[in-house]
């Protein structure tokens, strides 16, 4: 299957920091990966968007951001404020239009996710976030239960939420396994979905309750794709790391 191509968006074909990046590296990776897209057409060529993928493997990022290329968008991700205040590093995330996200007081986050969705809104850009806030720990890879920054997000400036599902980056790096380049251009397939209807939570973006709820809707439509991608149905409840023993950060428990 080809990948699902169409022109491109005015922030790609706009000269900048992106382009020299893109020169590098997207060859590097066509040569890792063979990604084919399917549904391109339902990422806005225009305008903002939240972008919400599965998380299976720590190199998930890289495959996300090609495919997004691809499709004609700049890939941004959300990253820790700290980021920013490093030298160099920093400067390359606010060139590149990356989007801080706080991680302090629940007041300070507020702001900073209000913030966040105006700049969005303003400039018409769109940005990755990993509703699981990390590598799923569902032991067949299914995605688990998802936090609610996405849909904050989303909710906060009236912004899609897009899922995606991608199966293959696995083979080539397993989750907190090693790297496998041999043999080159493994196939990785990735599945981008209509906008999730989120129209009953409109509004409702302090509510705790409304917030998980609109979650688990993308959640579900996520691992809906998922699903198509593998051929077998995904688990009907998601999976919850601490009713297995296990932390919401870092590594698979004993």
């Amino acid at each position: 299957m080809a990948t699902d191509r169409r022109r491109a968006s005015a922030e790609k074909t706009r000269p900048s920091v992106f382009w020299p990046l893109a020169a590098i590296v997207v060859p590097l990776l066509s040569l890792i990966f063979k990604v084919e897209v399917e549904g391109a057409d339902k990422l806005p060529r225009d305008g903002a968007y939240v972008l919400a993928p599965n998380h299976v493997s720590e190199i998930d990022p890289l495959v996300v951001a090609l495919a997004v290329w691809r499709i004609g968008r700049a890939p941004r991700f959300m990253a820790k404020e700290s980021l920013f205040r490093v030298p160099v590093l920093g400067a390359v995330l606010r060139a590149t239009g990356m989007v801080p996200v706080a991680r302090a007081t629940s007041a300070a986050s507020a702001r900073a996710t209000l913030e966040a969705s105006e700049t969005l809104v303003k400039h018409g850009r769109g940005v990755i976030v990993y509703p699981e806030g990390s590598l799923t720990r569902e032991p067949d890879l299914w995605p688990m239960r998802g936090k609610t920054g996405a849909v904050r997000l989303a909710l906060a400036g009236g912004i899609p939420v897009i899922p995606m599902a991608h199966w293959g980056a696995q083979q080539v790096l397993p989750r907190y396994g090693k790297l496998k380049l041999w043999p080159l251009r493994r196939r990785v397939r990735v599945i981008v979905g209509e906008p999730v209807d989120l129209s009953a939570y409109a509004g409702r973006a302090s509510s705790q309750s409304a917030l998980v709820e609109a979650t688990d809707a993308v959640m579900a439509d996520i691992a809906g794709l998922l699903s198509q991608l593998r051929g077998e149905p995904a688990p009907p409840e998601r999976w919850n790391p601490a009713d297995h023993g296990q932390k919401e950060t870092g590594r698979l428990e004993p």
